[in-house]
């Protein structure tokens, strides 16, 4: 059974409390997201490290649960 965006960010919010996060459904079907996650957790990681801290926090749900994210992390200024 999919992820639906409210339970995207529950997870996202568990692992980084202070995320604010933006969810849109890509294609409709509640299988493909695009998510933005603002943290302040980000400061000063890579772009990688960044995301495997959101894609982290899934678990084994990435590809079952959650078939595909497409995500943007951002620094706040």
């Amino acid at each position: 059974m999919p992820m639906t965006a409210q339970e995207i960010e529950r997870t996202i919010l568990a692992a980084l409390p202070d995320a604010k996060v933006e969810i849109e459904d890509l294609a409709g079907d509640g299988d493909h997201y695009a998510c933005a996650v603002t943290s302040e957790a980000f400061r000063g990681l890579s772009r990688v490290r960044q995301h495997k801290l959101v894609y982290d926090a899934f678990g084994t749900r990435m590809g079952t649960e959650l078939h595909a994210m497409a995500l943007r992390t951002i620094t706040p200024a």
